[in-house]
C-alpha cells in the first residue's frame, strides 16, 4: 500500500543549540553593571545562552519567527476549500467497491491537491488526486508496484479496521481543534495492531499534531506535537 508522506507539509525542522563561549559580561537588572567577569563565572554564560535559546523559539503571534514548515502549512492549509472527508469520498467514488486507505494534503498554495489512496477488498490499491478547491477527482491510477504479499497485507488491514477514517479524524479533532491534513491506515511496528494515523494542524500556531488511533476501538495510542 502507499503510505508515503509528503514532507512539504509535515516535514520536521532542526533546532539550533545556542552555546555561550569565552568570557561574557552582561548587564544586570536595574542598569547595574556586572564587572569582574572571569573564567569561573559560569552562571552568567549559562543565563545568556538560555535567554538566547528562548528568543530563537517560534512565536505563534509573529509570522516572521515561524519555521519553514510552519510557514508552508500557513500558506497551504487555508487554500484547501474542500476538506479531507469530501475529497476522500470523491476518491472512493472513482474505484468501484473500494475503501479509503489514506489521504494527504499536497501541492502548492496555487494548486492545493488531496492525494488519496483507495483499495478494493483484495488489496489492490489505486492513487487518486482530488482538486482541493473544486473537489473534482482525477482518474484513478492502479499501483503497479504492488506484489501479492502487498495486496494480502493491505486486504488484511482493511478487513481489521472497523473504525472509519472519518471516525478516527473526529477522535483526533475532539482532542485538538484544527484542520485535518492527513489520514492514513497503518499497523503497529510489530504488526499486532491496526491503526489510523491522523495529522491535525492548529491554525493559531501552525503546529501539527499526529495522533495514532486504534482502528478497532478509537482509542488514542499516541499523540505527538510537531512544533518545527
Amino acid at each position: 500500500m502507499v503510505t508515503k508522506r509528503n514532507e512539504s507539509v509535515v516535514g520536521r525542522g532542526r533546532r539550533t543549540v545556542v552555546r555561550g563561549a569565552g568570557l561574557i559580561c552582561v548587564a544586570a537588572a536595574a542598569g547595574a553593571l556586572l564587572t569582574g567577569c572571569g573564567s569561573d563565572d559560569g552562571d552568567a554564560a549559562k543565563t545568556g545562552a538560555s535567554t538566547a535559546g528562548r528568543a530563537a523559539s517560534p512565536s505563534p503571534t509573529d509570522g516572521s519567527t515561524l519555521t519553514d514548515d510552519q510557514r508552508e502549512r500557513q500558506a497551504l492549509v487555508p487554500k484547501a476549500k474542500v476538506g479531507y472527508d469530501k475529497a476522500l469520498d470523491a476518491a472512493v467514488a472513482t474505484v468501484d467497491k473500494s475503501k479509503p486507505v489514506s489521504i494527504e494534503l499536497d501541492g502548492t498554495p496555487d494548486k492545493p491537491t488531496w492525494e488519496a489512496e483507495v483499495a478494493t477488498a483484495d488489496g489492490a490499491a489505486h492513487t487518486v488526486h482530488v482538486d482541493a478547491v473544486t473537489g473534482k477527482a482525477g482518474q484513478a491510477r492502479a499501483d503497479t508496484d504492488q506484489d501479492q504479499d502487498d495486496r494480502r497485507e493491505l486486504a488484511d488491514l482493511l478487513k481489521k479496521a472497523t473504525v472509519t477514517p472519518q471516525q478516527a479524524a473526529q477522535t483526533a479533532t475532539d482532542k485538538t481543534k484544527g484542520t485535518v491534513t492527513s489520514v492514513e491506515l497503518d499497523d503497529s511496528d510489530k504488526g499486532a495492531m491496526v491503526l489510523w494515523s491522523v495529522d491535525v494542524v492548529t491554525t493559531d500556531d501552525w503546529n501539527k499534531t499526529t495522533f495514532d488511533i486504534d482502528a478497532t476501538d478509537r482509542k488514542i495510542l499516541r499523540e505527538h506535537v510537531d512544533r518545527d
